[in-house]
């Protein structure tokens, strides 16, 4: 069993937390102030909107690969839309939206997709979208080149748009 602490010994231990608070040891910084450099941006100039059925969802830019005409129109919001997250839009939409997973590192453009990936997505008559861990994230085009295979085109995998 423990014995429990008395009051003098919070106490005590409180005047002591008080004397090493590493916050009084703190310098100023001389740095400019990272709010004023990168101030805030609007969340929806940032995202792209799925919409259909009543419900809306936002994802990330540049994290919708592909875009069929026939669903170019749901990228749209529609007047009383109810707008909810990623896994209730998806759940309730995946007949005609496929996921793509991919790695953290794809997702920043250090790596490319997987070229037998990049060619099913050609082939994809749905709404393709790029995630990480289950959740939308946008992928930034690849600072290395996907390696060339014999008679393949070397073209980067960008989004394709209508």
């Amino acid at each position: 069993m423990r014995d429990v602490a008395t009051e003098e010994q919070l106490v005590l231990a409180q005047r002591k937390a008080a004397q090493m608070d590493p916050m009084k040891n703190l310098a100023p910084s001389n740095l400019a102030d990272p709010a004023v450099l990168n101030p805030p941006q609007d969340l929806l100039s940032q995202s792209d909107i799925v919409c259909f059925g009543g419900i809306a969802t936002l994802v990330p830019k540049h994290a919708i690969l592909q875009i069929p005409e026939a669903y170019a129109e749901r990228l749209k919001f529609a007047p009383g839309a109810q707008i909810v997250g990623w896994a209730d839009f998806y759940a309730a939409n995946r007949g005609w939206i496929t996921t793509v997973e991919i790695s953290r590192v794809q997702a920043e453009g250090k790596e490319p997709i997987a070229a037998d990936t990049r060619k099913q997505l050609t082939q994809c008559r749905n709404l393709v979208v790029a995630t990480y861990l289950g959740g939308p994230i946008s992928l930034l085009a690849p600072k290395v080149a996907p390696p060339a295979t014999a008679g393949a085109s070397t073209k980067s995998p960008e989004p394709v748009k209508p």
